[in-house]
């Protein structure tokens, strides 16, 4: 594997640098100081600046609008989204645009890709903290009508950025079949119903009741696969998003270790401390390593002893357990200081406990590994 990343994906880090440079964390609601949700809606200011430097379309096809880029693309901007806490769906609005790029029919994919590339078209996914790849687990049914629509019923928690996006991308079991297909429902619907949620870093979250809710057969992308192959997309994005973080609060981490001083000398020269921010930096350099297997597993054909599903595990385990660890060691080193509202690291250990049980924590990915290791046997 080929750490070196291409000319076209070294120009998407650029751009993105670019337009995340004008955010300060600090400017970040504080869910420690706002009651409920710390905002009705997302950046959208920000989103606008991300479609005018083409970071909305970096999947999409040059027929739509698009550079035609892969995941690991993607997971570059989303790491340094992560940095600065960018309050953007990026992750969940490019997996869903892709999805129906690579499923949803001529028409679906006329209609809504160059929109969801401009920025003008919002798009989330209803995923939530399951790992298992049985579609039973699903929340949500759907039921395929002798007339060629589909009807949903059913509850989904959690659902990311859902009072703000046009669209959700819903995946629903099938008990017909025991598939799992994924339904396209707007925000608004005749069925479906949000209620208020808060996530753990405060942002609001939409509680998706669908009741007999009917929808024609292009809404719905039922291709063999489309569900567990959007949620390793996610998955891998979170780990992504994970590792920026990651790396923005180790260097903030550095940056304050080095100025604060006890007895005459700086804390950052203290054995104690230079250890422990090392163990910091070497879970980073594994949540790097684990994510870019699993970004070029996602859109290689390459073979291997696990499927794609493996690598995905074991860069969500990593993430989960290392943004975690990074987030204890920074509030530790940094004292009472780092408690203190007026300063953002408490705005990143809350985006980081986020992230480390989002699409399930270390624990639920360890089960899964243990399952596909039982199927597919190494040596």
């Amino acid at each position: 594997m080929d750490f070196t990343f291409s000319e076209e994906q070294q120009a998407a880090v650029e751009a993105a640098k670019a337009v995340f440079a004008g955010v300060a964390p600090d400017g970040v609601p504080s869910p420690a100081l706002t009651p409920g949700a710390v905002a009705d809606d997302f950046d959208r200011p920000l989103w606008a600046k991300l479609a005018d430097a083409d970071l909305l379309s970096l999947l999409l096809e040059p027929e739509y609008g698009g550079a035609g880029l892969d995941a690991i693309a993607l997971c570059l901007v989303l790491r340094e989204s992560a940095k600065v806490l960018a309050r953007v769906p990026l992750l969940e609005s490019t997996a869903a645009a892709l999805a129906v790029q690579a499923h949803g029919s001529e028409e679906l994919k006329a209609e809504l890709l160059a929109r969801a590339g401009r920025g003008e078209t919002v798009l989330t996914v209803a995923a939530n903290g399951r790992t298992g790849h049985d579609p039973a687990e699903l929340a949500v049914t759907a039921r395929h009508e002798g007339d060629g629509s589909w009807v949903l019923d059913g509850v989904q928690t959690a659902v990311p950025w859902a009072h703000n996006a046009d669209l959700v991308l819903v995946p629903a079991h099938v008990p017909a079949t025991g598939r799992a297909v994924l339904a396209l429902v707007p925000r608004v619907h005749e069925g479906a119903v949000l209620a208020e949620q808060v996530s753990t870093s405060g942002e609001r979250l939409g509680e998706l009741c669908l009741e007999s809710v009917r929808l024609p057969a292009r809404d719905v992308l039922d291709a063999d696969g489309a569900w567990e192959w959007l949620r390793a997309l996610l998955a891998t994005g979170t780990c992504a998003l994970a590792l920026g973080l990651g790396e923005g609060v180790l260097g903030m981490t550095s940056e304050y270790t080095g100025k604060r001083e006890q007895f005459g000398f700086p804390i950052a020269t203290f054995q104690a401390v230079a250890v422990q921010a090392a163990d910091r930096y070497i879970d980073l350099r594994a949540m790097e390593a684990t994510l870019w297997q699993a970004a070029w597993r996602l859109g290689s054909e390459a073979g291997g002893a696990l499927p794609p599903a493996g690598d995905v595990a074991v860069a969500k385990i990593w993430a989960s357990e290392g943004v975690r660890r990074v987030v204890q060691t920074a509030q530790h080193l940094h004292g009472g200081f780092g408690a203190d509202t007026d300063y953002p690291l408490h705005r990143y250990h809350a985006w980081a406990k986020q992230l480390e049980l989002s699409l399930g924590p270390a624990a639920a990915h360890e089960e899964t590994l243990g399952d596909l290791l039982a199927t597919h046997p190494l040596g």
